[in-house]
């Protein structure tokens, strides 16, 4: 078991978490972990540029003039790469860069990077995290009593509420609902601050996940 520490928005320390760490994957992989990021940030690399090569510009292909007896140089059809509004001689293509990983290795990515932040000592949950009106000066305190000096991504249960708004405004704090928690943006940041509540809500849930496929496997 691995203990985590939870917080009232004072900063002051009001009880821990146990978070069994076989629900996570058990033990740290580090090589799923750096697969699935690098799956990841490829896959919100945009494709390069497209350019049209001389087959693919539209126009007519008949010869501009005849062959010989004109007195100027050789010339094809108004594609030709050297004249204006022409085909490129060596014309970009598209290209994916986009990985593939099967759902089971996408979802134990997920839980064990925050398995990472949990041996770190990098998750701190929140109780009772709730503000009557958006405030960012309110949650920055928040965030500077407990001690948040990096990158924090902060997890809601929902991201509509006046906390969440709050967290938006500040540099270097993302804001992301809990049940999106992801490997590349778990590994992203230093910290991992979450609402208790929709922490312990997500944990058992993907718990229930694993069982109900593990059932299913041995049913098979």
């Amino acid at each position: 078991m691995i203990e985590i520490s939870i917080y009232n928005p004072s900063g002051k320390q009001t009880g821990t978490y146990q978070l069994d760490e076989s629900k996570l994957g058990g033990e740290v992989r580090h090589t799923l972990l750096k697969q699935a990021y690098v799956r990841l940030h490829a896959n919100k690399r945009p494709t390069n540029q497209v350019t049209k090569s001389r087959g693919m510009v539209e126009g007519s292909t008949r010869k501009l003039y005849k062959q010989k007896g004109t007195g100027n140089a050789r010339r094809g059809d108004k594609k030709a790469n050297i004249l204006r509004g022409g085909g490129h001689a060596k014309a970009k293509v598209a290209h994916s860069w986009r990985q593939d990983m099967p759902a089971k290795m996408r979802k134990l990515a997920n839980r064990n990077a925050i398995l990472a932040k949990a041996v770190d000592g990098e998750i701190k949950l929140i109780d009772g995290l709730n503000l009557d009106n958006p405030s960012t000066k309110q949650f920055a305190a928040v965030l500077d009593a407990l001690k948040i000096d990096r990158t924090c991504l902060v997890a809601f249960g929902d991201t509509r509420g006046a906390a969440a708004k709050s967290a938006r405004n500040l540099e270097h704090v993302d804001v992301t609902h809990v049940d999106r928690l992801n490997v590349f943006d778990v590994l992203n940041h230093r910290y991992l601050v979450a609402d208790k509540q929709a922490f312990e809500a997500y944990i058992e849930k993907t718990t229930a996940s694993v069982k109900e496929v593990s059932a299913q496997e041995v049913a098979a």
